[in-house]
């Protein structure tokens, strides 16, 4: 007789029929059911699956210590979600990203993968709860109030660290263009119109600069979510858990995963409190609105190829056009740009609903999570593409550039405190109209000698100021 595909599983609202090849059980079927939304998995957030099967094995390796599960069933349950910290079952993760409920869909979907493997560990069938049960002995010492948030930061900080040292790559890509284009002198830009000059390496290294800053504000982010609220159980009260629970959980835990956790001074406050999640984020955005501003100058400064400032050249990567032969697009910069676009708007997602959190408890939780959980990998994605697809494949138009810096009215800025303002602006004004050099006009005015705006006009004293004073020069 073939075996039946379906177990029947019972809850409060009645009976389910499950697939017997489910390690989850009804509830989660029923959160199947009930948020068709996104159609994102939770399995998509690798992390965040294995930071619940690090919460579950750190409480019940504490319940066990304390003689409040049998070491049996703990031992099973610790070697499930080893297993699902392995890789294992991920699959089996498969409520929405977008849940009602405070996140209780994504703890009654780990609880009850863990049960059933560990069910099978002891030589019994799937379903058969009566040997092990996933709330309460899975669940045990615990509520989602409690397990959820303290498993989104022990994600969190593995997702985080990844986008650090996405960051760092990129950061290091800009440093060795900048150390390339050190020697490259240009015009720099204020509002559109030309500046004073610099060198092609300073403006490289500001953006290699901007990012180590980012990194230093994004390590200093995740340092906050070392503060876990596990033990608090369903408000922060404690109800239902064991005095010393909270400390031997989080002490376990902190072996699990290496990372440096404490329990909340105040547990009522951690479990309504979002804040942390608000202040990643807005770190988050800080990254992305940077990073935009960078992409939006390499796309400005590699403009052209001749009409427009055509700087740097830019990896081509694609056809750019479908109807313009030969037209190449700078699309890495591009798509790092929407992907600060999604960043922001994700941010405002965020406070939104870290706002909305109403008494002891945030309901919102699970969009605080995808939301943090896309911004990351997204943006640890963007670094890694810029910094392999684009950044180290740039060149720079060093003719071009040097034409530029020496045909520029900017220029004269560096001989102002030389001839003084009124004869600079007076300079200035003579060579935008006559189409002429400054060097030509102040020169032809007789306000400095031929060798006073040679040494004025070396391409490292006008980067670099302070180096060649022309009074110390002929003194």
């Amino acid at each position: 007789m073939a075996e039946d595909p379906f177990r029947i599983e019972h809850d409060l609202l009645g009976d389910e029929p499950v697939p017997q090849y489910a390690y989850f059980g009804i509830h989660t079927l029923r959160a199947v059911h009930n948020f068709p939304i996104t159609g994102i998995r939770i399995s998509a957030y690798r992390d965040l699956v294995n930071g619940l099967a690090a919460v579950k094995q750190a409480a019940a390796a504490a319940n066990r210590d304390l003689d409040l599960l049998d070491p049996a069933k703990a031992e099973a349950i610790i070697s499930a979600c080893e297993e699902i910290r392995s890789g294992k079952l991920h699959d089996q993760f498969v409520v929405d990203v977008f849940q009602g409920g405070a996140g209780t869909s994504t703890n009654m979907n780990a609880n009850e993968v863990i049960a059933n493997r560990a069910l099978e560990l002891l030589g019994h069938s799937r379903g058969e709860y009566r040997h092990l049960h996933p709330l309460d002995d899975v669940n045990a010492g615990q509520s989602t109030n409690d397990a959820y948030p303290t498993a989104l930061k022990v994600a969190l900080h593995e997702t985080t660290e990844r986008l650090q040292r996405a960051m760092a790559t990129l950061r290091h890509a800009f440093e060795t263009k900048a150390e390339e284009f050190a020697d490259v002198v240009k015009t720099g830009r204020t509002q559109l119109q030309d500046a004073v000059p610099m060198t092609l390496g300073q403006e490289f290294g500001a953006y290699a600069r901007t990012l180590g800053e980012d990194e230093q504000r994004l390590a200093e982010a995740r340092a906050l979510l070392g503060e876990i609220n596990l033990g608090g159980t369903a408000i922060g009260t404690g109800l239902n858990s064991h005095p010393d629970y909270a400390a031997l959980a989080c002490a376990h835990l902190r072996d699990i995963t290496g990372l440096e956790l404490s329990v909340a001074p105040d547990l009522v406050e951690a479990t309504q409190d979002a804040g942390v999640f608000v202040q990643l984020s807005g770190v988050l955005k800080r990254i992305a609105v940077k990073l935009s501003k960078t992409c939006n100058d390499l796309r400005l400064l590699s403009s052209g190829p001749r009409a427009g400032l055509g700087e740097i050249n830019l990896p081509p990567r694609q056809a750019g056009s479908s109807i313009m032969p030969g037209k190449v697009n700078p699309v890495i910069p591009e798509v790092v740009n929407q992907i600060a676009f999604k960043v922001i708007g994700n941010d405002m997602a965020i406070t939104m609903a870290a706002e909305a959190g109403q008494l002891q408890l945030n309901a919102f939780e699970p969009l605080i999570a995808h939301c943090l959980f896309e911004s990351l990998t997204n943006l640890q994605a963007g670094c890694l593409t810029l910094a392999e697809r684009c950044v180290v494949g740039i060149t720079a138009n060093r003719e071009h550039l040097h034409a530029v810096v020496h045909n520029t009215i900017g220029i004269i800025t560096a001989l102002t405190p030389h001839i003084g303002y009124a004869q600079a602006s007076a300079a200035a004004q003579e060579a935008l109209t006559t189409h002429r050099s400054v060097a030509e006009v102040v020169l032809g005015r007789g306000l400095l000698s031929s060798d006073e705006l040679h040494r004025l006009l070396r391409p490292e004293a006008l980067a670099r100021p302070g180096g060649h004073d022309l009074h110390a020069s002929t003194m």
